[in-house]
């Protein structure tokens, strides 16, 4: 509920603080007072368009701030956790700035937040009722809500946008699936003319850098034969020169000397072994080079292998040791389009299922919304008489869509009204009555109070062609529905005044030239002389005053007779 509004330099509102309680409040005062004002002011944090001439004269910019208490209301608190605009102890903070020059800012618990996600938490905290926005009832799908809430329906209607959902997801991606059929067709078949290909060459994962190997060996016999023949010339064969017969004299020199010095005999060791290793190297050149011949044949083989392979890697775009990983990834591809004609085969059925078990909750949806429409016309016309709308007649109308499946079923639902006997039945939006609107609308929202529904309501000047009588039960329906939620009533019915559990005064003084509006709540002997004033006019009697006091009294007997009879 509307816990506490804060508006600053807003029209002609210089500084407000409001404190708001829970079940009725009345607000009440001299006609231009300012009572739109508070909720133009509030309307503006619940997402309203902006306009620099809400700025006060002479202010940089209009502040408003509204605090709700969101405790126990799960479906809020939901929306608050996706938005990630979560507030703390179970308060949430709506903000709203406009400035001089036509700019707004919005915020949701301390975060900046757009325009229309204002509007949309807006829309599940307030319903306004009356000649200003919010009028929740005159949208087609809150009248759809409306009666679904009437008679319990929640779980069921959201069993039917379940099931709505499944069977869309299924059908999206068989259509998609069937759009690319033509593209997955050609793909396919490219594939299958690629796989083919590569896979007749055959290639394995070492072949590539075999046949570089064996191209470079073959390329270069000559110069390979030339380098060994001269390698073992050096090592073994030149008698002077031969680095294994140089090394062997030395190491017959060093062993004769280290008779002399025994320092010497590891060094003719180490000698020795290179002699050793040296003539090991010349036997394994003459084997390398007995082995190595020219194959003029092998290496054009080898050649033109290469060259199919430079061949394919140019044409799909990669290198040649890349080839395999083409090749995978083509199979991979070719494997998952030849299973997506199964799957169209698999989403057929599922189509089939999901859309048997849609139309199986849908219809028994269906079925309880006819049942119920009946019983919540009835009521409704009699609370629309019983609120001075002598043959008013209102009916809910619940036709179907046809077979296409939608999130909330089969049905439309549409309010039927009209206000007066012998005129036919009308959509509710086309009434044109802003007063008949506000009663129908509270009549309808008496009825469901107690049901699923948005936490504060207000109505601005319900009572507006009624009096008396009537008006004393405008009031007593204010009150009731004030038991389940909060309710804020701006009127200027006395009768209806007097019902509430709250009253605020709103009014309007001059000083120094410059105008403002202030708001007071009044005790009860100020609240007898403020309904005398809206009994009796400028000139209050004692009359008046005790006529005030006799209706604030009885008043207070019918709210304590109902706290009592709700206990």
């Amino acid at each position: 509920m509307l816990t506490h509004l804060h508006i600053r330099d807003f029209a002609i509102v210089d500084q407000l603080e409001l404190e708001l309680e829970s079940r009725m409040t009345v607000l009440t005062g001299e006609t231009g007072a300012g009572k739109s004002i508070l909720l133009d002011a509030l309307g503006l944090t619940l997402g309203d368009r902006a306009d620099s001439s809400f700025v006060r004269h002479g202010a940089d910019r209009a502040e408003i701030i509204a605090s709700f208490d969101v405790v126990g209301l799960a479906p809020i608190a939901d929306w608050l956790s996706r938005h990630e605009l979560e507030g703390e102890d179970g308060e949430c903070l709506i903000r709203r700035t406009v400035g001089a020059d036509g700019r707004s800012r919005g915020y949701i618990n301390g975060r900046p937040a757009p325009v229309q996600l204002l509007k949309e938490l807006g829309e599940q905290l307030v319903d306004i009722h009356g000649q200003h926005a919010h009028q929740y009832l005159l949208r087609r799908n809150a009248q759809r809500q409306t009666l679904d809430a009437f008679a319990g329906l929640a779980d069921i209607a959201s069993k039917v946008t379940s099931a709505y959902q499944s069977w869309r997801a299924v059908s999206d991606e068989r259509e998609a699936l069937a759009q690319e059929r033509h593209d997955r067709d050609a793909r396919l078949e490219l594939l299958r003319y690629q796989l083919e290909e590569l896979e007749a060459v055959d290639l394995s994962a070492k072949e590539l850098a075999s046949l570089d190997d064996e191209h470079q060996r073959l390329a270069n016999v000559t110069r390979l034969q030339e380098g060994a023949q001269g390698a073992v010339l050096a090592l073994t064969e030149d008698d002077q020169l031969a680095a294994v017969g140089v090394l062997e004299r030395i190491t017959a020199d060093l062993s004769q000397l280290a008779g002399y010095d025994s320092e010497l005999e590891s060094i003719a060791e180490l000698i020795n072994g290179a002699a050793i290793q040296a003539g090991e190297a010349a036997g394994e050149l003459r084997r390398y080079l007995e082995q190595l011949e020219i194959d003029p044949e092998r290496l054009v083989e080898i050649e033109q292998r290469l060259d199919t392979l430079q061949d394919l890697a140019r044409k799909h775009r990669c290198r040649p040791e890349q080839l395999l990983e083409f090749l995978e990834s083509a199979r991979q591809e070719r494997d998952d389009l030849e299973a997506s004609e199964t799957r169209l085969d698999d989403l057929d059925q599922q189509i089939d299922e999901t859309l048997a078990h849609y139309r199986k909750v849908a219809d028994n949806l269906s079925k309880k919304r006819h049942q119920t429409a009946q019983k919540l016309s009835k009521q409704v016309t009699v609370s629309m008489q019983e609120l001075g709308m002598k043959g008013g007649h209102f009916e809910v109308e619940v036709t179907g869509t046809g077979d296409e499946p939608a999130p909330y079923g089969h049905d439309r639902v549409q309010f039927l009204v009209t206000a007066n006997p012998g005129q036919p039945l009308q959509p509710l939006q086309k009434v044109a009555s802003g007063g008949e609107l506000s009663r129908i609308s509270l009549a309808i929202q008496v009825i469901t109070a107690g049901r699923e529904g948005i936490p504060t309501l207000i109505f601005d000047e319900v009572d507006v062609g009624v009096g008396g009588g009537v008006a004393e039960i405008v009031g007593r329906r204010l009150r009731a529905l004030g038991d389940d939620r909060q309710v804020l009533c701006v009127t200027h019915q006395p009768q209806v005044a007097s019902q509430g559990h709250q009253h605020l005064r709103i009014a309007k003084a001059t000083k120094g030239g410059i105008t403002r509006t202030h708001v007071e709540p009044l005790s009860p002997g100020e609240r007898v002389e403020e309904v005398a004033r809206m009994l009796g006019g400028v000139a209050i009697t004692e009359q008046t005053r005790s006529h005030a006091e006799e209706m604030l009294a009885l008043a207070k007997d019918a709210r304590a007779k109902d706290t009592k009879a709700n206990v």
